[in-house]
């Protein structure tokens, strides 16, 4: 039998420390690394998004960041089909690909045998819930997705207009809600997968969480999403992002400043919750405690030999 291709993937909410991990192990499991979150790939977004930097990478290859443009949209089968033939790509080289980020779905896709169906499309219809969306606001639309699918609801924020209403799509057309569409594919595997989770104390993360938001202020976040206002970027997949929307109101004269960097601050760790849930609920997720930042080489070492063990793959310990 043909043996499975190795894939390293690396999860978690916002601001637990999934960059600084993923880089040591790559470096320790001669590795490349994916991204997995779907906003890195959006030019000119980078630090709302938490972008790493070229000098942050420490000669680590990068995949999928800065592909599309902030008005372009992009859809998980389009991360799926990327995302594989980067996994093929660099496992050609002899490396190991990382997919190293926070979007469930997304990475759910990638490493599962997950299909997603054409059939159950109507421009029509979804014309006309964008209408719907214009005249009564996105909160009404969310609304309409929690009568008839509550689990998907829970999973979709809001403000994620797009997501919304193809879920209200999918139910439109097959007669079935898109959690009962997920719940019938396949959970099979289709990478020799070693696949770990890092969580932390929920106060430490929320800590860690208000730093990184007064953190992005200070480094022009401000400006960032300025640029994207002056150039009239407006109902875009890109600008629902956690960071553009709270700015883009206060651009907008809606709420002030303070308010904004209290919302970007409460909207993150809501956004954390349901990471850490989407997580638990649809992944066989191996998890790492790593409150403890002074004892980061320790918890280095041991999931280096959680990931050796579950791939049998050597490291390059220093």
């Amino acid at each position: 039998m043909e043996s499975k291709q190795k894939l390293l993937v690396i999860i978690g909410p916002t601001a637990v420390g999934k960059t600084k991990l993923s880089i040591e192990l790559a470096k320790r499991f001669d590795g490349e690394i994916i991204s997995g979150d779907s906003m890195q790939i959006y030019h000119g977004m980078d630090i709302g998004t938490a972008k790493i930097r070229p000098d942050e990478m420490e000669g680590i290859p990068h995949h999928l960041i800065d592909i599309r443009e902030p008005d372009e949209s992009f859809s998980v089968a389009e991360f799926q089909q990327l995302v594989r033939d980067k996994i093929n790509e660099i496992a050609e080289k002899g490396k190991l690909p990382i997919i190293v980020g926070g979007t469930g779905l997304y990475i759910q896709s990638v490493i599962y045998d997950y299909h997603f169906s054409d059939a159950a499309a109507d421009e029509k219809f979804r014309m006309e819930l964008e209408k719907k969306a214009k005249s009564e606001g996105a909160e009404a639309l969310h609304q309409e997705l929690v009568r008839i699918d509550s689990a998907s609801a829970v999973q979709i924020h809001p403000n994620n207009v797009r997501r919304v209403i193809r879920a209200l799509e999918i139910y439109h057309c097959t007669g079935k809600t898109m959690s009962e569409v997920q719940s019938e594919q396949q959970p099979n595997l289709l990478y020799d997968t070693a696949l770990l989770g890092l969580t932390m104390d929920r106060e430490k993360l929320y800590e860690r969480i208000n730093q990184r938001v007064d953190l992005m202020m200070a480094e022009g976040l401000l400006t960032e999403v300025k640029e994207l206002h002056y150039k009239g970027l407006r109902d875009c997949q890109s600008i629902q992002a956690i960071g553009y929307k709270e700015v883009y109101d206060y651009l907008d004269e809606k709420i002030s400043l303070e308010q904004a960097v209290e919302n970007l601050k409460q909207n993150s760790r809501r956004y954390a919750k349901r990471q850490l849930t989407w997580f638990r609920n649809k992944m066989s997720v191996q998890w790492f405690d790593v409150t403890d930042e002074q004892n980061f080489s320790k918890k280095l070492t041991e999931i280096s030999h959680y990931v050796e063990g579950k791939l049998q793959v050597k490291s390059n310990t220093y």
